[in-house]
This record gives C-alpha cells, structure tokens and sequence, in this order.
C-alpha cells in the first residue's frame, strides 16, 4: 500500500527534514510512526499526501508513484486516502451531517447516496444521535469521531492520521485510538503519527520510530523508545 524507497526530503540547508527513508506498510497495517519533534514526522505525513515532492528516492502509494504525478491527478489521488489532523478543520458553520457529506459533495456523489452513506459512517463512530449538532457544541472527543467520520465516508484504502489525540484528554485519546483500531480490523490501513507514548506502548503495534530525519527502528509489536 505504502513503500518509500530511499526517500529524503531537504528544505535547504542544514539536516534533511527525511533522509534516506525507506518504508513498506501492506495493506491491513496498522503503523504507528514515533520520533520528538523536529523528527521528520509530519514531513512524511506530508509527503504522502502530496503535499510536498521528494528531493530524491520513490513513493509508491496504491500502486502510483508520488514523483511526477499531474497536478490534475493529485486531486483525485488525495480521494483515495483519508486523513484526520490534530486539530480536526472542520467547517464551523456546517452541522455534522454536512460536515461528512461535503467529503461525498466534492467528488459528485449523487444525494440518495450520501442520505444512505452519511448516518453509516455516523453510526461506525458513534456519533449517530448528533447529526444535527455544530462542532462548537461538540467535545473534542467528539470534533475527531466527527473528522474521522469525513475521512471515512468515502471508503479510503488507506488511513492518515497526524497526532489525532494532540488536543485530547487521555480517556478520549484512548477512545479515538480504540475506533482506529476497530476501523484497521475493517480492513483499512492505518498510519498514525503520535506523541502519545502511553498509547503505543499499550496497543503493542507496529512502531517506526524516526530521529533527525532517519528512520532508526522498525518493530512489529513495538514501544515508544527515546531515539
């Protein structure tokens, strides 16, 4: 699903934001990426989305390479992933019925669709009974179900998701983490980027820990360690 071959990303001067990388997640992985800040994190994230090129190597997402791609596919590209942020960036003005369904709007699913696909994706996240409510009026707990929910609507293959329990209190963090897991187990695959020791050293996953750039261990069912 994801393979980065000698991946390395440099802003100018100075260490590379991603140096050499290399990385294969297959499909039905759940990946945790760990490293401090500074560690080259969100570089990655942002790198498989897209977002940014790579100064050298190959990334391989679903088949495509990243290098070179059409900006005209890169839209269609970014569609077939979901991502979720730490700060959720969801529409202030919108309930969380429209919130979900703007995901669909944008790639012309027709309404009887999003009327059936909406409550779903609602329903797998627990939200079922606040559709009708405006982000201000929800917790932050449930903002992220409300941000996963829309990077779920339209069945991504692949999950993204950058430190999503930054702004949570440990409880809810632990809830968010368990609905990941639920989804991973749904056959989606899942790479969160996290701070949260506590949580990778309880969900015994597979952990990529990144340090100045480098990507120093890679564990099956591994923990949080200081790089």
């Amino acid at each position: 699903m994801i393979d980065l071959k000698d991946v390395t990303k440099s802003y100018g001067k100075g260490l590379p934001a991603v140096s050499h990388a290399n990385l294969h997640v297959d499909k039905g992985d759940f990946v945790f990426v760990v490293g401090s800040s500074g560690s080259g994190k969100s570089t990655l994230i942002k790198l498989l989305l897209k977002e940014l090129d790579t100064t050298s190597g190959h990334i391989t997402v679903n088949g495509e390479r990243l290098e070179g791609m059409k900006h005209r596919r890169i839209a269609k590209y970014r569609r077939r992933l979901g991502v979720v942020f730490q700060d959720f960036r969801l529409l202030r003005d919108r309930d969380v019925y429209e919130n979900v369904a703007f995901a669909q709007r944008v790639i012309g699913k027709p309404t009887r669709v999003i009327k059936k696909r909406v409550p779903e994706v609602l329903q797998e996240v627990g939200l079922a009974g606040k559709y009708k409510s405006y982000p201000d009026e929800l917790s932050g707990g449930e903002q992220q179900r409300v941000a996963l929910a829309r990077a779920l609507v339209n069945r991504p293959d692949i999950l993204l998701a950058d430190e999503p329990t930054g702004n949570l209190d440990p409880k809810t963090s632990e809830e968010i983490m368990k609905l990941l897991d639920e989804i991973n187990q749904r056959g989606t695959t899942v790479l969160v980027v996290t701070h949260n020791r506590e949580i990778v050293n309880t969900m015994k996953k597979r952990v990529v820990t990144m340090h100045d750039g480098v990507i120093v261990s890679d564990e099956e069912e591994g923990g949080y360690h200081e790089a």
